[in-house]
């Protein structure tokens, strides 16, 4: 009988301990909270540093241990956190596979002539397929456009990647996709790295990503877009409402979220057409391209 217990209490230790070693699904930290708001507008660069491009990472996260997180989706379809340690032992030895059957929130299938590849959507992985070998995760798949993809998060994906595999190290990793209030389209992702065994020696960084396209205008809400020159036939003309930022001398389209934070103070409506707003010195906006 005493045997059957001892046996009994090494089964229930021994499921508690593969449970605690699998990582996915639980609750995942999250960096320091960031909102669109914090961000600058767009302005001819993939991406930009964070709080000095230091990572908000605590010491207690900092482990050697490799494993991965991904939060689940919420009410409206939409990704949240994924957080990792890329160690080489979780890297994938195969190709990646087909991810075609998932369709992220505020997915569209459209091509421009402008863009290399045509698709301006590719279906992004928040942690690279590369660091982790997660094909069709629906927690890990946003829609994102080719230049957010290929410009502002795969060099960086690569880096750590090579440190991993030319140091077998460890690298602590989060990126945390950024929405605007009820948007289906997330509007870029904050990505953070640190290399564990050399103390951020080797890999740091925090950087925001935009989500945009150049010579593409972008409905954040729905995931629609149009060409530059083509913004749903409304010629420069045309009367128009926009909304003015009286400090910056930048006019935005009502739905563009820099418009919605702007202060009292600096914010004007004004109706007209846009080639008489240019001239009286105002520039339109980089992100809305109104």
């Amino acid at each position: 009988m005493r045997k059957r217990f001892i046996s009994l209490a090494l089964l229930v230790i021994f499921c508690f301990s593969v449970s605690a070693c699998s990582f996915k699904d639980e609750s995942v930290v999250s960096s320091k909270s960031i909102s669109v708001s914090d961000i600058p507008e767009y302005s001819n660069s993939a991406y930009i540093k964070i709080d000095n491009n230091i990572p908000s990472f605590k010491d207690s996260e900092m482990t050697t241990k490799s494993f991965e997180k991904y939060s689940e989706l919420d009410n409206l379809g939409r990704c949240s956190v994924a957080y990792a340690c890329v160690g080489k032992d979780i890297m994938p030895a195969e190709k990646r596979g087909t991810i075609g059957s998932v369709k992220p929130s505020g997915w569209h299938t459209v091509k421009y002539d402008c863009i290399d590849g045509k698709y301006l959507y590719n279906r992004c992985h928040l942690i690279g397929y590369q660091l982790t070998g997660e094909n069709a995760n629906i927690k890990n798949l946003i829609t994102g456009t080719r230049y957010l993809n290929v410009e502002g998060m795969l060099p960086f994906e690569n880096m750590v990647a090579d440190y991993v595999k030319e140091t077998d190290n460890h690298v602590l990793y989060r990126v945390t996709p950024i929405f605007e209030r009820d948007n289906l389209l997330v509007s870029g992702v904050q990505m953070e790295a640190k290399s564990v065994e050399d103390n951020g020696d080797g890999i740091s960084f925090n950087v925001y990503c935009y989500n945009v396209q150049p010579d593409i205008v972008i409905d954040y809400k729905t995931g629609e877009s149009w060409e530059v020159g083509n913004e749903k036939s409304i010629s420069e003309s045309d009367t128009r409402t926009y909304i003015l930022n009286t400090n910056t001398k930048k006019f935005h389209l009502k739905s563009c979220s820099s418009a919605k934070n702007l202060p009292d103070k600096n914010r004007e409506e004004y109706s007209g057409n846009r080639n008489d707003l240019i001239s009286k010195g105002y520039e339109p906006c980089k992100k809305c391209n109104p």
